[in-house]
């Protein structure tokens, strides 16, 4: 994680210094992790998942649900601020990027056809996350 007990890296060479060459490439490349490769993905036990960039909480697995798709997939986030969206033009069309607001890191998409409350399913790439387990 970047952000371990220091300000977040200031430039791209710093930023490729702090993470691994598969983060880099999510988080600050828009990069797309192979479905079904995340480490991530079957976690089931209470925990939180933060920015692997700069350790923001950004889901729990409360929200989280077997989607299918192959990557972490969240009805929810923990806390709507930690979160960004904007628009992503791209060869699939418009669709709603998920960016961490305090870094700025691609985290996935957005979509609505996500279960029940909210009808979200914030895809996520498991590269872009690290993960906390709840301690008893």
């Amino acid at each position: 994680m970047a952000n371990q007990g220091g300000e977040l890296p200031s430039t791209e060479a710093e930023w490729r210094d702090a993470l691994t060459d598969a983060q880099y490439h999510i988080l600050r490349e828009s990069g797309t992790e192979q479905p079904f490769s995340s480490g991530l993905l079957d976690i089931d036990e209470d925990g939180r998942f933060r920015c692997a960039g700069c350790g923001a909480v950004l889901f729990s697995t409360d929200e989280k649900f077997d989607s299918g798709t192959g990557w972490p997939s969240f009805w929810a986030p923990a806390d709507e601020s930690n979160l960004a969206t904007e628009p992503d033009h791209g060869l699939l069309g418009t669709r709603t990027e998920v960016l961490c607001a305090s870094c700025d890191g691609h985290l996935g998409h957005v979509f609505e056809d996500g279960p029940d409350p909210t009808g979200l399913r914030y895809c996520i790439n498991g590269d872009a996350l690290t993960f906390d387990p709840e301690e008893d």
